[in-house]
């Protein structure tokens, strides 16, 4: 008999205000705010703050030629170009010290261990599908600060193993290829209408979740001028609730 169609084999997860909760406009404050002092003997609050700025904007705009990390350096460390690999440590270190202070602003949606519990026994492969513009090491840290870190996952999408960003359906592709799923046997899950549910441009079914449409708070103004360019002819989401229900229509889906 032919193989369903329907049949879902891998689920991808946003992480951000999908697997944990908090209010964007006041953690990413604080994260620029304690970020530049690490840099401070390098170069000034402001144009610390413009160049993060300007190179996550660049590497968000990658068309796919070259790694994010490298995208995002090159920028970064123009007019700095002999200390690009200590900015670079500057960076990790940054990550495995001082970014722990953020854990405090975060929560977790309900169901969430039950959720990955099930999944886990039906033999899925799952993806953590979150924005690549961040080092593996803060992926791991977010995941254990959602207690998720003995999961099996068999992608984490970070900045040093992608060469595209959300809300690019290369970047959705380019997971395909690495799990060897094809999209239409794909769901993706997350918070975004835009970043992730464009997901299902390419073939993939999906979950658009509502955990943290309360505390959310207003978007950055970054995140809204990527998005902007995407939403032309935004396919609807298949899905829509608190992520305590993804189990449910995974099973319905097997």
């Amino acid at each position: 008999m032919p193989a369903d169609k329907n049949k879902l084999e891998g689920i991808l997860f946003d992480l951000d205000n999908t697997l944990i909760l908090f209010d964007e406009t006041e953690f990413f404050d604080r994260y620029f705010r304690i970020i530049s002092q690490s840099f401070s003997d390098i170069m000034p609050h402001e144009l610390f703050l413009k160049k993060l700025m300007d190179a996550t904007r660049v590497l968000l705009e990658n068309d796919g030629h070259t790694l994010n990390v490298h995208c995002f350096m090159n920028f970064f460390a123009q007019g700095f170009e002999n200390r690009q690999k200590e900015i670079w440590d500057r960076f990790l270190h940054f990550y495995a010290t001082d970014y722990d202070q953020l854990q405090a602003l975060v929560t977790l949606p309900s169901g969430l261990q039950s959720v990955f519990q099930q999944l886990e026994s039906n033999g899925l492969k799952l993806v953590v599908a979150t924005n690549p513009i961040f080092p593996l090491s803060v992926q791991l840290k977010r995941l254990a600060w959602a207690g998720l870190e003995t999961v099996s996952f068999d992608l984490i999408t970070h900045i040093e193993n992608m060469f595209w960003c959300k809300p690019r359906i290369e970047y959705y592709l380019d997971i395909c290829r690495k799990i060897q799923i094809r999209p239409e046997h794909c769901l993706m899950v997350g918070n975004d209408p835009v970043n992730d549910m464009i997901a299902g441009k390419t073939g993939m079914k999906t979950f658009l979740t509502v955990d943290g449409r309360d505390i959310d708070g207003s978007s950055l103004v970054l995140s809204q001028q990527f998005t902007k360019a995407a939403t032309d002819e935004m396919p609807a989401h298949d899905h829509q609730g608190p992520l305590s229900e993804v189990a449910a229509i995974v099973n319905n889906n097997l």
